[in-house]
């Protein structure tokens, strides 16, 4: 299975935030199994780096992205990504970006806390805590 793994979930797994990390670590467990294919977007990786930064320090942050950068495989953001996330017609661009991201990638599902963000996606979307049901079928 192939997934596009939105930043909020990143988040929760690098800084451990409660009461999402359980369900973000065990995503990353099957990642590291072999199990899924994570994908993010590169934009995900500045946005990160900066929050990663104010909250725990410059050192972290780079921590965080070599970690990324081991883990998940990263989706290009060029004109035609963001031509496409422009067309989506998304409330939040950041996500239309992600969602397009995914589409030319063909992961079978977007893995996020904002469902409703992305209810136009065209693939399916699923929340963290749903991802057990859907690899198992």
């Amino acid at each position: 299975m192939r997934i596009l793994i939105d930043t909020n979930v990143v988040l929760d797994f690098l800084q451990e935030r409660e009461p999402f990390v359980e369900d973000a670590a065990k995503l990353f467990e099957k990642i590291d199994a072999g199990e899924i294919e994570g994908f993010i977007a590169a934009t995900t990786i500045t946005n990160i780096y900066y929050i990663v930064r104010k909250s725990a320090g410059t050192i972290a942050a780079q921590d965080a992205i070599v970690q990324i950068l081991t883990d998940l495989y990263i989706c290009a953001v060029d004109r035609e990504i963001l031509e496409q996330a422009i067309a989506l017609n998304f409330k939040d661009f950041e996500d239309a970006v992600q969602c397009a991201c995914g589409i030319a990638h063909g992961v079978d599902a977007i893995i996020t806390r904002d469902v409703s963000g992305f209810v136009s996606a065209g693939i399916p979307v699923i929340a963290p805590g749903d991802l057990d049901n859907i690899t198992r079928k």
